[in-house]
């Protein structure tokens, strides 16, 4: 589907109620939910992850239930036992900052420093150890995401990082920020590469979700040994590059 084409995709009552309720789901789950982090600030790390993973599913479950947006995973098998790892992943969707917590080890983000600032959700978000960062300061940015990633490797926190800056359209491909390849190859964690076409159904800068199933595959490990960051970074672009055109 050509870039931008999603957003005149045909819309059905189904689409129009379905996409409704969903977000008055969400406005409503997320207060609740962030005001129980918040309150359990005090509590132990894994105690509110389990919080908002407990809202994370019912999300999920609720965009299925009333949008018919499902989706399938494959290349589990790919991922590292023995170690934290660093996912390079594609950004098409808000679906995938929530969903790959579903399937993937317990994780932190690269976001945007804003992100904390919306009330309830934003201020429950940052007692999650995300690593956030000003995308205006690429230099300081660089640096909070080397020392922060490195402490979060090394304490099991997989870090997921969306090396596009920023969700693309489907059918588009950018330019992949090398800083999430530079915190592999200065730590030695291993990079998963992560495709998938979740634009489709759940679009950017669209209130409408619709049906059908996104698409996830994960990729071989590439290994960061002896490897320059540009090498690791050039080799995750060329399987999602590869991985989202056998999608079409």
């Amino acid at each position: 589907m050509p870039p931008r084409a999603i957003l005149s995709k045909p819309k059905n009552l189904r689409i129009y109620l379905g996409s409704t309720i969903f977000f008055i789901y969400i406005v409503i789950s997320l207060v609740v939910a962030g005001l129980l982090i918040l309150l359990s600030m005090f509590f132990s790390f894994e105690f509110r992850y389990w919080l908002a993973m407990g809202w994370i599913r019912s999300v999920i479950w609720m965009v299925k239930v009333c949008c018919g947006v499902d989706y399938e995973v494959e290349g589990l098998e790919n991922l590292p036992k023995d170690r934290a790892a660093v996912v390079l992943s594609k950004h098409q969707s808000a679906w995938e900052t929530l969903s790959l917590r579903l399937f993937l080890p317990t994780q932190t983000a690269l976001l945007k420093q804003s992100l904390l600032w919306i009330p309830i959700g934003g201020w429950a978000l940052a007692t999650l150890r995300p690593i956030a960062i000003n995308r205006q300061n690429q230099k300081e940015a660089l640096k909070i995401l080397i020392e922060q990633g490195s402490a979060c490797l090394k304490d099991g926190l997989w870090v997921v990082v969306f090396p596009e800056g920023t969700r693309t359209f489907p059918g588009e491909d950018t330019k992949f920020s090398a800083g999430g390849a530079m915190l592999a190859h200065k730590t030695g964690a291993p990079v998963v590469p992560l495709a998938h076409n979740a634009g489709e159904f759940w679009p950017r800068y669209s209130f409408f979700k619709y049906p059908g199933t996104i698409k996830v595959k994960i990729g071989p490990v590439i290994s960061t040994e002896n490897k320059k960051a540009k090498d690791i970074n050039d080799e995750a672009h060329a399987w999602i590059k590869q991985a989202m055109a056998s999608m079409v």
